[in-house]
């Protein structure tokens, strides 16, 4: 009976028993967890503020110019017509997180979610450095309105409006380009009013969730932590307190107590409030602070480390962690078909897209000598983000006769044109199919031409 036994426990560890919000204030801890998450902060907040900046191929890492539907990722530039290929990423990011989640909790939320890494990464600290550690912090709180609490709230929020600006400005660097930006910032907000909103807007709602709403986006309005109780079994690895060597609790003294000595410091540290002790809770984003806290006590009163540690619920009441199950089963088969198929994908991502069509109107036109004509239209778009030059050419010349309007084409970066053809039978042939190539021909490339094809209509 005891695997009927629920996974999670619940723990109101931001509400008090009135209904009214319990603000968390996360001491200070260090230890080897810690050391590693700040270090994960640093490198993502890094790479964060520095993809603007790096060129690749005369455009940003990452930068997804939606006004023109151009997107460029690390060298490879993107169209509208390449959308489809970001099923395969985003799906490819999903069944990552499944994996990771299957196997190791929440360790996305504690160690690389972008919430985390910015209020526990930047703003946390930039409490601390304001206005002192967690008791400090409590006591200045709980007291009157005097000339030290004043000075250090209107610092302290000031400077989180200020982050949460350079955060939001970063962001739309993403979509306009760092040049663009900076142009935007010397203007008056009229000139560009749709990117002056977006970032009033954007700022307004960082400045709101980071000096504010804090772990209640986890709590609340994050599914993730929600989906995570369905993602989750007894074998996943999480964050878990060893109850049979901490139970029962009591003073360091105490002979009849076991290892936990209840100093609440596991509570003390954790950024949503809640008591690893009372078992895994949805409130739990991973961030393993309660590790190394407890790791620190234990040091001292020369006792071994692991009270509270990484490991799966199965393995800490004393049984054998299963790594394979059939949910990782299930992930790794879908994983390994969506890596086949993205493969495929975005293999089929060519450097330009040729069309052929007919124009509207009658479908052919007999003339006075007898020839019949076509008139189509053929669509070239360069999809690369440098100039081109593309070359039209007739398949088969013996069959039809061509008259391509401009037979090469120079497209800039991103651009396309039309060109109207007019196609002409030759007398005694009653070849059906019009066939055309488009080869790109200013420069080296190793894709092969494109073949278009369409009927060509005749008298019957």
């Amino acid at each position: 009976m005891a695997d009927k036994k629920p996974i999670f426990t619940k723990q109101a560890s931001s509400i008090r028993a009135d209904g009214s919000r319990n603000y968390v204030h996360p001491a200070d801890v260090k230890g080897h967890f810690t050391r590693r998450r700040n270090l994960v902060f640093a490198v993502l907040i890094a790479i964060y503020m520095l993809l603007p900046w790096i060129d690749i191929g005369g455009h940003p890492a990452v930068f997804l110019d939606i006004a023109a539907r151009r997107f460029y990722l690390f060298g490879y530039s993107f169209n509208a017509q390449d959308i489809w290929l970001s099923f395969f990423l985003l799906s490819g990011l999903g069944f990552a997180l499944f994996v990771m989640t299957a196997l190791w909790g929440r360790i996305w939320c504690g160690y690389a979610c972008p919430h985390t890494v910015f209020l526990d990464g930047v703003f946390r600290r930039i409490e601390r450095w304001i206005e002192g550690p967690r008791n400090t912090r409590l006591r200045r709180n709980a007291g009157p309105w005097n000339t030290d609490k004043i000075w250090r709230k209107t610092l302290k929020h000031t400077v989180f409006l200020i982050m949460a600006a350079v955060v939001a400005h970063v962001f739309i660097s993403y979509f306009v380009s760092i040049p663009e930006l900076f142009a935007m910032m010397k203007q008056s907000p009229t000139e560009h009013m749709s990117t002056f909103i977006w970032i009033f807007v954007l700022t307004g709602i960082m400045y709101f969730n980071f000096a504010w709403f804090r772990e209640q986006m986890c709590l609340i309005i994050c599914p993730y932590g929600r989906l995570q109780s369905v993602m989750t079994d007894k074998d996943t690895v999480i964050i878990g307190y060893d109850s049979n060597r901490g139970e029962p609790r009591g003073k360091a003294s105490d002979s009849d107590s076991a290892d936990c000595v209840d100093c609440g410091r596991c509570v003390a540290v954790c950024p949503t409030g809640i008591d690893i002790r009372n078992g895994l809770q949805l409130d739990c984003i991973g961030c393993a602070a309660c590790i190394d806290a407890c790791d620190e006590i234990m040091v001292k009163l020369k006792r071994p480390t692991g009270l509270v540690r990484y490991d799966s619920l199965r393995k800490l009441v004393g049984g054998e962690r299963k790594f394979w199950r059939p949910r990782l089963a299930l992930y790794a088969v879908l994983g390994v078909i969506g890596l086949v198929v993205a493969t495929f994908g975005f293999r089929a991502h060519t450097t330009f897209e040729a069309g052929l069509a007919r124009l509207g109107g009658v479908p052919f036109v007999v003339e006075a000598d007898g020839r019949v004509q076509n008139l189509y239209e053929i669509h070239v778009i360069n999809k690369q983000s440098a100039t081109h030059t593309y070359e039209i050419r007739a398949l088969n010349p013996e069959d039809f006769e061509y008259v391509i309007a401009i037979p090469d084409i120079e497209l800039k970066g991103g651009k396309g044109q039309r060109v109207p053809i007019f196609v002409y039978s030759v007398d005694g042939n009653d070849a059906a199919e019009v066939r055309l190539s488009v080869k790109q021909v200013d420069a080296e490339s190793t894709e092969d031409d494109k073949v278009i094809n369409a009927p060509f209509l005749r008298p019957r």
